[in-house]
């Protein structure tokens, strides 16, 4: 049984949906979560779906090696980014090479780097006139939404629609695609 991760800073739809989706599987379930903001709901989604989750400053979690160790005593093998918003550091990428994986609401290498995560992507989509827009799939490197491209889809932006309207067509992208493009990285691990 494979044991999944996975790292929210927010609400966790995303977590939910992968933790679901997982639920009764044979092969991978997601077993821990890990916040880096207290008041984060889905540390609520996690309480009611009966995942085990913690909360971790941006200072432990840059210095990665507590991360590390309870990563490990957990016996988790992958890890999944889901609205996660800190940058994952250096000694985590060497502990978990090719094993971590971000979801980023645009089609990279547009609209991507610091600072560039919900709304704020939405938005650049809408002021630069972009004719579609989507999700991109990753695994991660040292360097914000720059790590190897593994699955994208793509949504029609018309004229009319706003910032709301594009972030829904890509939530929808989202929890159709996320947890099936997960179990595929999964089984290239095998």
């Amino acid at each position: 049984m494979k044991k999944i991760a996975i790292l929210a800073s927010g609400s966790g739809s995303n977590a939910e949906n992968i933790a679901n989706y997982f639920k009764g599987s044979d092969y991978a379930e997601v077993s821990f979560i890990i916040a880096n903001n207290p008041n984060a709901y889905v540390l609520e989604r996690a309480k009611r779906l009966g995942i085990e989750s913690v909360v971790v400053t941006k200072d432990e979690f840059k210095a990665a090696d507590s991360i590390i160790a309870m990563l490990q005593e957990r016996h988790i093998d992958f890890v999944v980014l889901a609205g996660f918003l800190l940058l994952v550091p250096q000694k985590l990428i060497q502990a978990y090479p090719g094993r971590i994986v971000n979801i980023h609401p645009a089609l990279l290498p547009k609209h991507g780097g610091k600072g560039m995560y919900g709304d704020n992507v939405h938005k650049a989509v809408v002021a630069c006139g972009d004719t579609e827009s989507g999700i991109t799939i990753h695994l991660i490197d040292e360097h914000y939404d720059q790590g190897t491209t593994f699955f994208q889809a793509k949504c029609q932006v018309l004229p009319t629609d706003t910032y709301e309207d594009i972030a829904s067509k890509v939530h929808a992208l989202e929890y159709e695609h996320f947890p099936h493009v997960i179990e595929e990285i999964l089984h290239t691990l095998d």
